[in-house]
This record gives structure tokens, sequence and C-alpha cells, in this order.
């Protein structure tokens, strides 16, 4: 038995945070923005919006497009690090949101490739014989992001983006999945204050430990290097080549890092996904976001052979292969 991806679905805020806008926000220009990073744009929650709002909307565009009812899914998968509240998982509300009465449900925390870690357990989950597994990548990086540091706050924004999985047949849908870590490196992007090691308090406020902190020129490096290589295992395994992938969907973190991928892999402009100058770094919401978008463009279809990248926090990075 194999597993197939049935639908994808998305959802992004209304409110457009520009670069002009953050031009009156933060010492920034819109070209030093789109130089450094290829980010126009972004989508900003309204006040009281949290991820589980974007996660419903984006799994119910998911469900529709699978054809498949609530009540069929067995298994709810959050990728998400920016959760409604520390308990419960936000996956359980989403449960409760969507009437999947039957579905278990957890949060996996694996920053911007949460969406592929996610997708590998549904991999494994379907092909043991689970009927349905929601898969959803949803962040509200607005919430964690310090708007007095120009250094992080023109590169994040907030989406979401859905699939579910379920059974088909051999030769099609999830190829392979591939999974990495390295804790020793976990400095390099985190958000230090806020849980057990440093719990709420002034002071973790008054020194904006609650937001996100970058080592930019390190993470640079270490990003290219290792989607470079996430993205070649992938290949070898399914005995591919670059020439076999019809469209390159990479953790849209910044064009720089996507330009460098794309150069070592060697790789045609037209088969890179691209919409991070649009919504900007969602974190887990990125790929599912650009996937939907690619499913309705018609960049994708029965038979594409498409190849997921991605590089966070953790430090994590992973790569997938799905044969349409």
């Amino acid at each position: 038995m194999n597993s197939l991806i049935l639908g994808t679905g998305a959802y992004v805020p209304k409110r457009i945070l520009t670069n002009a806008d953050l031009e009156r926000m933060v010492d920034t220009s819109d070209t030093w923005v789109v130089e450094r990073t290829g980010i126009r744009e972004r989508r900003v929650v309204e006040p009281g919006q949290a991820c589980s709002d974007l996660a419903v909307e984006a799994a119910q565009h998911a469900l529709i497009a699978a054809d498949v009812a609530p009540s069929e899914i067995d298994l709810i998968l959050l990728a998400t690090c920016t959760g409604d509240s520390p308990l419960p998982s936000t996956a359980c509300l989403i449960q409760h949101r969507l009437g999947a009465k039957r579905a278990a449900a957890c949060d996996i925390s694996a920053a911007c490739c949460g969406f592929i870690y996610a997708l590998a357990i549904a991999d494994a989950y379907v092909k043991n014989g689970m009927r349905h597994v929601l898969v959803i990548g949803s962040e509200v990086m607005s919430a964690i992001t310090d708007w007095t540091d120009r250094n992080t706050c023109v590169l994040f924004g907030d989406g979401a983006g859905a699939v579910v999985v379920g059974q088909g047949t051999e030769g099609s849908g999830i190829l392979s999945t591939h999974l990495h870590a390295n804790g020793g490196l976990s400095d390099m992007i985190q958000v230090p204050g806020g849980g057990s090691r440093e719990p709420a308090s002034e002071q973790v406020l008054q020194g904006k430990r609650c937001f996100i902190k970058m080592k930019g020129n390190e993470t640079f490096k270490i990003a290219v290097k290792s989607m470079e290589e996430a993205t070649k295992e992938a290949l070898d395994a399914n005995k591919l080549h670059m020439d076999d992938v019809d469209l390159f969907i990479p953790h849209q973190a910044n064009m720089r890092i996507l330009n460098a991928v794309s150069q070592r892999l060697g790789l045609a402009r037209e088969k890179l996904m691209i919409n991070l100058d649009r919504f900007g770094n969602t974190s887990a919401a990125s790929i599912p976001l650009a996937l939907d978008q690619a499913v309705r463009e018609g960049r994708i279809h029965k038979g594409s052979v498409v190849l997921l990248a991605a590089f966070g926090a953790g430090l994590t990075w992973a790569s997938a292969v799905v044969r349409w």
C-alpha cells in the first residue's frame, strides 16, 4: 500500500504588510528588503486571530479538494511553533472545530521542517493501514517577531496550508521522506524565553527573550548546504536526477538561499516554485502554502514528480519526493 496526497488547501490572513509599511515601523527600506530577501509583502493576522483559525480554514479547503469528510479523518497532525497556547495541543482544538470526532490529534514541533516531518509520519501511518491523515502547517510568526529588529521582522509572515493523505497504489504518491536534526546548533535560530528553561516573566519580556533570534550569516551557509544534501539524498533514494523533477518546492525562507540551492543543484528556473515575495517566511506553513498554489495554478498534474526540501530551527532539515 502506498500513501497519496488526495487534496490540498491553504489560507492566509487578509491583512497585507508591505515593505513600505515596514519602513514606517523600523529602519529599513523596500530596496534593502528585496535585495536581501526577495520579499515584497507578507500576511499578518488581525488581533484575536490565532494559529487554529488559520489551520481550520486551510484544512477545510483540503478536505473539500480531497472529497473527504471530517468524520473520515483518523489522525490530525499540526506542524507549528506558534500554537494557540502551550496546552492543549492546537491540533485538538482544530479536531473539535472540524467535527473530526474519531480523529486522534497532536502537534509536531520542527519549525520550518515541521510539515515534511508531519508528512513523513502521515506516510508511515497510511502505509500501515490508516485511511486518512490530515496534515497541516499553520503559523502566526508575527506573534514571536520583534517588530523593532529589522534583521528578523522583514522575514516572517502568517499563513496555513494543509493536505489530506490517504491510501493509494504503488508507483505514485509519497515515494520517500528524509528527516535530519542537529541540536548542537540550536542557538542558530531560537526563541529562548517563555518555556520551562526561562519561564514567562517580567525579565523575559523586557529582554525580548520571547521573540525569535537568528544568527543570519551562519544560518545562511548551513541552510544552503543542508538543503542541497537533503535534496540529493531524496533523489538518490529514488534513483532520480534533477532533470526528472517537474517541480521543486523548497521552504520559502530567503531568495538568496533559494538561488544558491538551485544553482548548486543545476535546477532550471521554471522548475522552482517561489511565492515568498508575497507571503514571506511562514515557517511550517511555507511548503503546504506553495504546494497548494502550484496545484491550483496547474503546475502539478497526474504523474508530476514533486520534490520538497526544508531547513529550520533545531536545527532540522528534511526532504520528500512525491509522484502526483
